[in-house]
């Protein structure tokens, strides 16, 4: 029986990363999308690295703000694994952050196109095949602050938030054909890109955190990988907080 086809946007970040690892870990076929800005020379980098320890990871581009290029991306998964994805992570997003009454224009439509119309391109191209076959699962990916809100994100927490109402609406319309639809919405995680902020400001941040400390991507990367399993059949539409108690509803 052929393992099934992962696909994780933004797979070759910090939390992407750990989210391949995690899924190959488990038996899956993995597919890391990525953009960085057309350079390819950069995820292949990525690629090697992962070989090095012991992860066989595919690589494929996609412009996820950009149809046909989702499109061509979609079609790069199926030359490189032989068959259609099974498992779409919705992860690639990025943030423009800056106070509402200063925010412009092009902050708050860079921000929803790359995180919200993100998901409607890739969702739409996956979701026809996943019916077909009877099984599949997209696991989308929101934040903390989609559930809580934050200053100088109204951008960001609004996206983010109409992740899992894009989550709910979808799981019922597929609940009866096999398909699972969840959200996993992370707290503070230590990204290298987190890791970066002043020393004195990550401690300031983690006396918010209940739990005392920043959360791992492997962490967010088991809780992907859970859903993704055949055994997590009965769970959709859900919102899984991973946060270390930042937030609890």
């Amino acid at each position: 029986m052929s393992k099934k086809v992962a696909l994780v946007t933004g797979g070759t970040g910090g939390l992407g990363a750990a989210i391949c690892r995690s899924l190959a870990d488990q038996g899956f076929t993995v597919v890391a999308g990525y953009n960085s800005g057309g350079n390819h020379e950069k995820a292949k980098a990525w690629q090697a690295e992962q070989k090095a320890d012991g992860y066989d990871i595919h690589v494929a581009y996609g412009d996820v703000t950009d149809t046909a290029s989702c499109e061509a991306c979609i079609a790069t998964v199926q030359e490189l694994t032989g068959g259609t994805v099974d498992v779409l992570i919705n992860n690639a997003g990025i943030t423009r952050d800056g106070q509402f009454k200063k925010m412009s224009w092009e902050q708050w439509d860079e921000v929803l196109t790359a995180n919200l119309d993100s998901m409607f391109h890739m969702t739409r191209l996956v979701i026809n095949p996943m019916i077909e076959k009877g099984f599949g699962r997209v696991i989308n990916i929101s934040s903390v602050n989609a559930q809580k809100g934050q200053f100088g994100q109204c951008n960001y927490s609004a996206a983010k938030a109409g992740i899992h109402g894009f989550t709910k609406a979808l799981a019922q319309e597929v609940a009866s054909k096999g398909v699972t639809v969840n959200t996993v919405s992370p707290g503070y995680v230590m990204t290298p890109m987190v890791a970066k902020i002043a020393e004195e400001v990550q401690q300031k941040i983690c006396s918010t955190i209940p739990v005392g400390r920043f959360g791992t991507p492997e962490e967010i990367g088991r809780i992907v990988t859970f859903l993704a399993e055949d055994e997590s059949g009965y769970i959709t539409g859900a919102d899984m907080s991973i946060n270390g108690g930042l937030h609890m509803s």
